[in-house]
């Protein structure tokens, strides 16, 4: 029996790099996977890579009524939901003094009310066993030049994930915080830089830059029953690089 053997999934931001990864992790696993992103173009290549055991969604965090299509697709094919990564999640160098209002509504519209919404819609779906990973970030805990807004929207994820928790008790439904570090994926690529990202892994303990399926491992298991015993928490897989 696989570890996620029958369950459905919901994997935002599920069209490129962790997302992604966690949804090949839970479909290897056994489980049905929903993936929802913004851009129509990665949803339909991760579609034909995730084969028949998944379904892609086009949609925004920030707008609840494209999340209620989302839960509403679920609810119509599926009935139920048991694992939901909220892992959708924004971010740009943007250094004190350049700091718009703009950037701030962008940030914290998709890190942290996008998060709170998947989360708040997919609870009516889920019940005893049901397992809630939210993408957080080493910059959660970290001070980080000119990434200030999007490490503070990280830090509101990781308190999300703790009140929660007491929220959830007696529900049988659990939530942590998964938060990576260097990880080569296409929105870090994009926001830092290949070669920053390949840099800034070689100075971790572990000497090199993560692999998203290095982080999807550590979410499949926040998933099962593995990590019975866990809510509230944060696993970083993150090369050590904030634990030292």
């Amino acid at each position: 029996m696989k570890r996620l053997e029958g369950k459905t999934a919901i994997v935002t931001g599920g069209g490129t790099g962790i997302g992604l990864a966690s949804a090949r992790r839970f479909i290897t696993e056994g489980a049905f996977v929903y993936i929802f992103g913004r851009r129509q173009a990665p949803l339909d290549a991760a579609l034909a890579e995730l084969g028949p055991n998944a379904r892609a969604i086009a949609g925004s965090v920030a707008d609840p009524a494209d999340l209620d299509r989302l839960f509403d697709a679920v609810k119509a094919e599926r009935g139920t939901l048991d694992i939901l990564l909220a892992n959708a999640g924004t971010g740009a160098i943007v250094p004190l003094p350049e700091i718009t209002a703009e950037h701030y509504d962008a940030t914290f519209d998709v890190n942290v009310k996008g998060t709170i919404f998947t989360v708040q819609k997919g609870l009516k779906l889920m019940g005893e066993g049901g397992s809630i990973i939210l993408t957080g970030s080493t910059t959660g805990v970290m001070g980080t030049p000119s990434f200030s807004v999007y490490s503070a929207s990280k830090a509101a994820v990781r308190n999300l994930a703790r009140s929660w928790a007491q929220d959830l008790r007696g529900t049988g439904i659990r939530v942590n915080v998964l938060s990576p570090g260097p990880t080569l994926t296409e929105l870090a690529s994009e926001v830092v830089g290949r070669d920053a990202m390949i840099e800034m892994g070689a100075g971790t303990p572990i000497g090199h830059v993560g692999d998203p399926a290095e982080v999807a491992a550590v979410v499949a298991f926040l998933a099962s029953s593995d990590s019975s015993f866990m809510t509230g928490g944060e696993v970083f897989a993150d090369g050590g690089l904030a634990q030292i």
